[in-house]
C-alpha cells in the first residue's frame, strides 16, 4: 500500500517496498564506504535486462543521491576543488560517505543515477527501450526493479549530485558524460526476502 506525501511543494509517493529498498542501499553503501574503502559490489551494481529479454546486457553502477532538499552537492564539489591529488580526493570522499551520509534513508531519492562515457551503446540502448529492469542481489537479499529509464539535463539536480559524487573517485570524468536516471515502479517490483 503506498500513499503520497507533499515535502516543501514536491510530491512523493510512500510505498513499503520502496523504504526496503532503500534501508538496504544505503546500509550497504556505508558498508562499501567502511569496509571496502569504496569499491563498488554487487549490493549497488545490478545486472540490467531489457523488456523481455532474459540475458542481461551487463551490470552499472548505481549511485542514489539524496532528494534535492537535502543535497549535499556542493560539499562534494567543494572536496573535489580543494586537492589536486586523486588519492587525498577519494580518502576524503570515502571519509565524508562513512561518517553520517547515509543515516537517514528518508533524505534520498528513489530515482537511482548511472553514468555512461560520451557515445555510448548501452546508454542509447536504455534510452531507446524507455524502461528496463534492474536486478541487485547480494548479503542474502534481491530485488528485481522495473525502472522507468530517464536520460537526465545538465540542469537536474540528480545529474549534478551524480557528478559531483563520481568526480570524487574518477577525476577525469568527461563533462559530456552521459547520465541516466532509473525510476522503480513500486507496485511492479518485487523483493526476496
Amino acid at each position: 500500500m503506498s500513499s503520497v506525501a507533499s515535502i516543501f511543494g514536491q510530491t512523493y509517493v510512500n510505498h513499503p517496498m520502496k523504504d526496503k529498498f532503500i534501508k538496504w542501499q544505503c546500509h550497504t553503501r556505508q558498508m562499501m564506504m567502511r569496509d571496502n574503502q569504496g569499491r563498488p559490489d554487487a549490493a549497488i551494481m545490478p545486472e540490467v535486462y531489457l523488456s523481455g529479454q532474459d540475458a542481461s546486457i551487463g551490470a552499472l553502477i548505481t549511485i542514489l543521491n539524496k532528494l534535492p532538499i537535502y543535497s549535499q552537492t556542493p560539499e562534494m564539489l567543494h572536496m573535489a576543488r580543494k586537492t589536486n591529488d586523486p588519492a587525498q580526493a577519494r580518502s576524503q570522499a570515502i571519509q565524508f560517505f562513512s561518517a553520517t551520509y547515509y543515516q537517514k534513508f528518508r533524505q534520498f531519492s528513489d530515482i537511482l543515477s548511472a553514468t555512461f562515457p560520451p557515445g555510448s551503446g548501452g546508454a542509447a540502448q536504455l534510452i531507446e527501450a524507455g524502461s528496463c529492469r534492474l536486478v541487485f542481489e547480494a548479503y542474502a537479499q534481491r530485488f528485481d526493479l522495473e525502472c522507468t529509464v530517464m536520460p537526465m539535463a545538465q540542469q537536474n539536480a540528480l545529474h549534478q549530485a551524480t557528478m559531483a559524487h563520481n568526480r570524487l573517485f574518477n577525476r577525469v570524468l568527461s563533462a559530456e558524460t552521459i547520465v541516466l536516471g532509473f525510476e522503480p515502479d513500486w507496485e511492479t517490483s518485487t523483493a526476496t526476502p
